[in-house]
């Protein structure tokens, strides 16, 4: 039951930008997060007002979207990266860095990400064969 369960999930996640969409929401929890911490702990305390919480939930809600409908991945992932830029000026200077950075990843990872593409093979699965094949040409 638990193989079906792997099985049902990895075959969920090959649909869709995973990655994208899991870091880019992952950026704005953390976002969020460092919005509570004490004023002893806060760099930058930015407009603290409804745009120091509004960037990082909608940076939360375009990463559960991207999860949830990939066919909306590039408006998606477009609005993650300015948001997760503008939370830079918001709030606490995106995250100390690490939400900033987890949503600019997470939004361009989506935006690369095209839905049927077949996997490719790894450089070092490429070279042996030839590597092989010029190595019994030498002998």
């Amino acid at each position: 039951m638990a193989g079906r369960a792997r099985t049902a999930f990895r075959r969920w996640r090959s649909d869709r930008p995973f990655w994208g969409g899991l870091l880019l929401a992952l950026g704005g929890a953390e976002i969020l997060l460092t919005e509570k911490a004490s004023l002893k702990v806060v760099m930058h305390i930015g407009m603290q007002g409804l745009a120091g919480y509004l960037l990082p939930s909608v940076m939360l809600v375009c990463g559960l979207l991207i999860l949830l409908s990939p066919a909306q991945r590039l408006f998606c992932s477009v609005l993650g990266i300015l948001l997760s830029l503008g939370t830079w000026l918001t709030s606490n200077l995106g995250g100390f860095l690490v939400g900033l950075l987890l949503g600019a990843a997470g939004s361009c990872l989506a935006f690369g990400w095209l839905p049927d593409q077949e996997p490719r093979r790894g450089v070092l699965r490429r070279r042996r064969p030839r590597s092989a094949a010029m190595d019994s040409a030498r002998s």
